[in-house]
């Protein structure tokens, strides 16, 4: 809410309490008895009887509408008000503003939710942002619904204070209906008891020529009467009608006042509170978005000291074993050694058998040389006894 509307919200405050503070007089239920009317009141009855012409009908039909002028004017602006202004609810603003408020769930907008793939596929903004735009269209909402409630504000109090004018006229127009019945009641009186039994005496004492008219002014008289009692009748129907008037305007007014009351109460301190707690719910998810920042930071540091402290581990290992080491493997000198003991050995072996075959070939060479001579010898012979010779 605005600074504006919460300073316009505390200056309505005393206009409220002036409304509230009203106390609306109550009706006289009794009717004024003509024949013991005092002195102040008899003089008002006597006013409202003169406005009685019984020569004139129209003076009997309009007999008490004097009294209702004001009336007519205070409910007639009132009409012409509300007419011409704009008029919502302002219940309806203050269930908008309820909803609004419901609407700002802190669960479905928790910052340590996880996107799901779908989320992520249609490009939704994470939790936080979210959350954050979604708390600032409520301010922007509750901003606007305090403006319509701050207007029915003033228009409440405004119709109040109509109100209390027209429950005053009313009230008025209650009393004064009591003054012309009196009135009428006193003149229909004085019709029965005196009028209308002087007219008829004239009449019957009249000339036989001057009967007819007589007569007829006494018929005109007597409907005259009648109308009058007609009328005051309808006053006394009008003045029942406008007594329980006058409890309706003030059922209106109190559910007006009532209203009124809820609606400054709602801006001067339910929506200050309800923003407070809007204002702890972001500022209580913006740190579980620190502490969750914080808390990865503090487990990123405590995996690299023991991934650290691991490889050291490891690494100290390989050095620390190949500083332990000779300069050649025992192992190594061994296997070295038994492969040069057994290459001697299969030298010697191969240089006996090379010496044992040099042998058996030097038997074979001689055996074959002999042969071969012994064979030359054989032929040289044989070339001899036969034919030339044989060269040698």
């Amino acid at each position: 809410m605005s600074d504006t509307i919460r300073q316009q919200a505390e200056a309505a405050l005393k206009d409220v309490e002036e409304v509230t503070a009203v106390v609306l007089a109550e009706p006289k239920g009794e009717l004024i008895d003509p024949t013991t009317i005092e002195a102040p009141v008899a003089a008002e009855v006597e006013k409202a009887k003169s406005e009685i012409d019984m020569h004139d009908t129209n003076s009997i039909v309009r007999f008490g509408s004097a009294a209702q002028a004001e009336l007519q004017v205070i409910s007639q602006a009132m009409l012409q008000d509300v007419k011409n202004k704009d008029v919502g609810p302002a219940g309806d603003s203050l269930r908008s503003i309820v909803t609004t408020i419901r609407g700002f769930s802190v669960s479905e907008l928790d910052v340590r939710r996880e996107r799901s793939w779908w989320e992520k596929l249609l490009g939704r903004a994470a939790p936080m942002a979210k959350f954050v735009a979604r708390f600032e269209d409520v301010q922007s909402q509750i901003d606007k619904i305090t403006d319509n409630l701050l207007t029915h504000e003033h228009k409440l109090l405004k119709d109040i204070k109509s109100l209390d004018m027209l429950y005053d006229k009313t009230l008025t127009f209650y009393d004064q209906l009591a003054i012309y019945i009196a009135a009428g009641e006193l003149k229909l009186k004085e019709l029965d008891e005196t009028d209308i039994p002087a007219l008829a005496a004239a009449v019957d004492a009249a000339p036989e020529e001057d009967q007819v008219i007589k007569a007829q002014e006494l018929r005109d008289l007597r409907a005259a009467r009648d109308d009058l009692e007609r009328r005051v009748h309808d006053l006394k129907l009008t003045r029942q009608v406008t007594m329980q008037s006058l409890p309706s305007i003030r059922l209106v007014q109190e559910n007006d006042k009532s209203l009124v009351t809820k609606i400054n109460s709602t801006l001067v301190n339910t929506v200050p509170l309800w923003e407070t707690q809007l204002a702890q719910a972001v500022t209580i998810q913006r740190s579980s978005e620190a502490a969750k920042s914080v808390r990865e930071a503090t487990d990123l540091t405590n995996e690299l000291l023991t991934a650290n402290a691991k490889n050291l581990r490891e690494a100290n290992k390989v050095v620390r074993e190949e500083m332990e080491r000779g300069v050649f493997d025992i192992e190594a000198v061994k296997t070295a050694n038994e492969e040069l003991v057994a290459t001697i050995e299969e030298s010697l072996q191969i240089a006996d058998e090379g010496k044992r075959k040099r042998a058996e070939a030097e038997v074979e060479l001689k055996a074959m040389e002999t042969k071969l001579r012994d064979t030359l010898a054989s032929a040289k012979a044989t070339g001899n006894a036969s034919g030339p010779s044989v060269p040698a």
